[in-house]
């Protein structure tokens, strides 16, 4: 970024905040950095951390920015607010060498450098995906290739993928690194074949060091491109060169791909990221607000947003990003009651319906007693407490009344609820065993 467009954008920075105030300018406007400047049409653009802050700073100091740059610099005729997520990034196709920083091209894209190893919360869901990602990329022989990592939207495919082409550069300076999305493969290809410079695009792709290929659910029905995709795929592996391939399903449950490129997905490693549980989630949280050093989150909100936004991280992201923008906006403090009303529709969104036969199966398999005993009259502690910790999980994680939860436990009245629930949550305060029981019974329902 050239000089005179950082000393005009401190300059527009002290004017927005004096004009502005501390607080408003400290929510909105402090987070954002300067993007590409293109001379040719004088555009700027200003980067936002989420598509939330964006859109924000957009629609209520759009025109205030554009002004101010014309003012203090007339060489910049037009400002564009963009997410992080819309700013130059690297390119479906790129190639990236271990070069001296004096030698590579200026405009040659780079892996996010927010998506390390070290940024990667772990968990039950994606221990063994991140630990294959690790050893492929960091140790000097593996006893896999290719890996295949595949897992829903949004649960750090793309950060592994990442995290792999920095790992494996750090290791291997002079590496070369391909990473690309099986869309971009395709068109490449197509362009290759009309442009007669296949042997070029072959070299690009053969040549490297390491592969990585994005998404390759993109190229079922395509022939012509998976014939030279599972050629690419043979010569990469038969060098000992590595190759990391991700999907949103396994290999076995691809449609519309050759067999005998799925025969050679299946020769290497294949792990998959599960749903994250609770546990997961709230470390995530934990680690996200790191890096949102304004926003103060209590345990009970952590605990709240764990445990009721669970289709992806990568919504979990969105909503912190949101709570904190809401919170900076408004001054509020963050609380349970906050949270509701900003992620109202999220929440209705990831709303789950355990239901109460759910939980009396669920509690009946944990602690070996008969179903049938949740609605017995028997009393005995063996049958009791589980009824009464069956009871408890239905108050916590359904939204039936408490005459309702009696009428399924057997018919018994509403005060033999409130006793059960009063009683075991005076329990776990003393009784660890009782309180592990009822975390592990509480992720497994709700995931």
């Amino acid at each position: 970024m050239a000089a005179p467009i950082e000393a005009a954008w401190e300059s527009i920075r002290t004017g927005l905040r004096r004009d502005l105030g501390t607080r408003t300018f400290d929510g909105w406007l402090k987070p954002a950095e300067l993007g590409q400047f293109e001379p040719d049409n004088g555009a700027l653009d200003i980067v936002m951390p989420s598509q939330f802050m964006a859109d924000w700073v957009r629609s209520h100091f759009g025109e205030r920015l554009t002004l101010a740059w014309k003012t203090v610099l007339p060489i910049v005729r037009e400002v564009r607010v963009i997410a992080a997520a819309d700013a130059p990034r690297p390119a479906p196709l790129l190639i990236l060498e271990q070069t001296p920083q004096a030698e590579r091209d200026p405009n040659a894209p780079n892996f996010d450098p927010r998506y390390r190893f070290e940024t990667f919360v772990l968990g039950k869901a994606n221990e063994v995906a991140a630990t294959a990602a690790r050893t492929l990329a960091t140790s000097p022989t593996v006893s896999f290739n290719p890996l295949f990592i595949h897992g829903g939207t949004g649960r750090g495919k793309t950060h592994l993928l990442h995290a792999i082409g920095h790992a494996f550069l750090v290791r291997n300076r002079s590496a070369r690194v391909v990473s690309m999305s099986a869309e971009k493969f395709m068109v490449e290809f197509i362009r290759a074949l009309k442009d007669n410079d296949t042997i070029g695009f072959k070299q690009r792709l053969r040549s490297a060091d390491l592969l990585l290929i994005d998404d390759v659910q993109f190229i079922a029905g395509k022939d012509s491109t998976q014939e030279e995709f599972f050629h690419t795929m043979n010569e990469i592996i038969t060098a000992g060169r590595r190759l990391v391939i991700t999907s949103d399903r396994a290999p076995q449950d691809l449609d519309g791909i050759a067999p005998r490129i799925l025969s050679r997905l299946s020769w290497g490693l294949v792990a998959d990221i599960n749903t994250a549980d609770y546990e997961l989630r709230f470390n995530i949280i934990l680690a996200k607000l790191e890096a949102l050093p304004g926003v103060e989150m209590p345990r009970p909100v952590i605990d709240f947003l764990a445990r009721r936004v669970t289709s992806s991280i990568r919504e979990l992201e969105g909503a912190l990003n949101r709570i904190g923008a809401y919170a900076m906006m408004t001054g509020r403090t963050i609380d349970v009651a906050f949270v509701e009303e900003v992620l109202a529709n999220v929440l209705r969104a990831n709303q789950r319906r355990i239901s109460i036969d759910e939980i009396q199966t669920q509690v009946a398999e944990h602690y070996r007693i008969r179903k049938a005993e949740m609605t017995s009259a028997r009393r005995a502690r063996e049958v009791a407490r589980p009824r009464q910790v069956a009871m408890y999980l239905s108050k916590q994680l359904t939204p039936k009344s408490l005459p309702d939860i009696g009428r399924r436990f057997g018919g018994r009245d509403h005060t033999t609820v409130i006793h059960a629930v009063r009683q075991i949550e005076k329990l776990r305060a003393s009784d660890a065993e009782l309180d592990a029981d009822i975390r592990l019974l509480t992720r497994q329902l709700e995931g």
